[in-house]
């Protein structure tokens, strides 16, 4: 990457203020990270993307160019203008938590996309809140006609990227999802990522 992108370690958090009309850029270096990303309104931190919102809105699970992103007060924060990908985005699965890897049955202190929102917020000098469900980027789940959901390997290929417009003031929220115990973040396990913001 050139050097106006930013790198966002593997199973770290950040959170960036993007202003209203701005783009933000997250790439997907190895093509096999899942970026668990998440839009507050600016002025209103409590308020935030909805995944549930988001897919009443659109009539499907899962985002593409073109549609919005839909805040929990039916307002739009984000639009997504670019996408490279090749399978769609996760909208269903929460962020993983302490919780989630007691269960997968890692033993002691274990990084998580949930940590990781609320260091990001900490940091920003936010006041932490709950764990919106989070827009899964590049992450594949695999629906089938009977309800049955699957965590898939990564389809992606290195450099894979997402372009969202902020639609109002927002922070954006992301986690290089430092899951290793089942296979969304591909067999190397989690890698860094990129961002920019600009346009």
């Amino acid at each position: 990457m050139t050097s106006e992108f930013t790198t966002l370690r593997a199973r770290t958090g950040v959170a960036i203020p993007v202003p209203a009309g701005s783009t933000i850029t997250i790439v997907n270096l190895q093509g096999t990270q899942v970026v668990d990303t998440w839009a507050l309104k600016a002025s209103q931190p409590d308020i935030a993307m909805s995944m549930s919102h988001t897919r009443a809105m659109l009539g499907k699970l899962s985002p593409g160019v073109g549609d919005a992103l839909w805040a929990s007060d039916r307002s739009v924060l984000m639009t997504v203008v670019e996408d490279t990908t090749s399978t769609p985005h996760d909208t269903l699965m929460a962020a993983c938590d302490p919780g989630r890897y007691r269960m997968l049955g890692a033993s002691g202190h274990h990084a998580s996309c949930a940590e990781n929102f609320a260091d990001a917020l900490r940091k920003a000098r936010l006041q932490p809140r709950p764990v919106p469900d989070p827009l899964n980027l590049f992450m594949n789940v695999g629906w089938g006609s009977d309800g049955e959901l699957a965590f898939l390997s990564p389809a992606g290929v290195p450099g894979v990227l997402v372009r969202l417009r902020a639609e109002d003031d927002v922070v954006v929220v992301m986690s290089a999802c430092p899951q290793d115990l089942n296979p969304v973040n591909g067999p190397t396990g989690p890698t860094d990522v990129a961002w920019r913001v600009g346009g």
